[in-house]
């Protein structure tokens, strides 16, 4: 008759151990499991709903510039234009803004200045969006209607074919305000990345570069840059993804018109402005799914973005070697 010996210490914590790293692994695939399926919740949800707008008006909808819910005629070329335009100036304007911040504040501040400056770029951006829409309004409008926006109309204005962007009058909102605004607001994020990023390169390869004779923007050109490159692209695209979205900084300075025009002095739309204005009056059916097709279509627009992103990582990492 054989009797069974209990099992070692060892062995129970192996047992442990094993079934603690199945519980862990189950955990982090629901998680992760979890957001694909909000993704996809999402999505599903405003394809659902902007069906009907699709399906009326088909892919015309996507570049008929008309706006009337008095006829329920819709089209979303006006607040796409807008959008893109806009997230395209405040990129113009906070990558190298942020680039410059993100150089000082890893390569050239006294130790002592840097966590200062890097603590006030941060609480800049958990300023609400609301603070900068009303900012932009009182404050930054009158300035750009009185200073900037008439300097610009009569030096600009008047240079051949480029000239249509910068001709009109000077009201003070309209997409090239809301381009500033949105490039002011995106600023912390991609300065913040980027000085991360940057303050993570070995200091013996900043230092190797120097000994070998070579000046501060050398050592940022061949060594800071390329170490980083993958992260810093990163960060870019995902202060593009915030510009793309953002909602009440752009309904206060854009004008809100559903008015197709080049020039970047009139006001526009964007699809965030259009949806938070008008869809508590939206009084029919169709006008509602319009409005719904619109999210679906800034959905769209920023996953393509945000893959483009992924894409060109994925190259820059095989281009790396890694």
């Amino acid at each position: 008759m054989s009797v069974a010996l209990p099992a070692s210490r060892a062995e129970q914590a192996r047992v442990r151990r094993g079934s603690g790293d199945r519980v862990f692994r189950l955990l982090v695939a629901f998680c992760a499991g979890f957001v694909l399926l909000s993704l996809g919740a999402v999505a599903a949800l405003m394809l659902t709903g902007g069906l009907p707008a699709l399906r009326n008006f088909g892919f015309a909808f996507l570049y008929r510039s008309v706006w009337d819910p008095v006829r329920q005629d819709f089209g979303a070329f006006v607040p796409i234009y807008g959008t893109l335009v806009t997230s395209l100036i405040a990129m113009l304007i906070a990558v190298p803004i942020s680039f410059g911040i993100a150089l000082f504040l890893s390569e050239v501040a006294p130790s002592w200045l840097r966590a200062p400056v890097a603590a006030a770029i941060e609480l800049l951006a958990g300023i609400p969006s609301i603070i900068y829409g009303m900012w932009g309004l009182f404050v930054f409008v009158p300035f750009m209607a009185d200073w900037v926006e008439p300097w610009i109309d009569d030096n600009l204005g008047a240079i051949p074919f480029l000239g249509a962007l910068f001709r009109g009058p000077p009201l003070g909102i309209g997409m090239l305000t809301a381009g500033i605004i949105l490039g002011v607001m995106v600023i912390p994020f991609i300065s913040s990345v980027m000085r991360d990023v940057f303050a993570l390169v070995p200091p013996t390869l900043r230092e190797s570069a120097f000994g070998l004779g070579a000046t501060r923007w050398e050592v940022v050109r061949g060594v800071v840059l390329p170490y980083t490159r993958t992260a810093v692209v990163g960060g870019i695209f995902l202060g593009l993804g915030r510009a793309l979205g953002e909602t009440m900084a752009v309904t206060f300075v854009l004008g809100n018109a559903h008015e197709f025009a080049i020039s970047l002095l009139k006001p526009g739309n964007s699809i965030a402005a259009a949806i938070a204005n008008e869809f508590t009056e939206a009084d029919s059916d169709m006008y509602r799914s319009s409005l719904v097709a619109l999210g679906f279509v800034l959905f769209v627009v920023t996953f393509i973005v945000l893959a483009l992103a992924k894409l060109m990582l994925i190259r820059l990492a095989r281009r790396e070697g890694t």
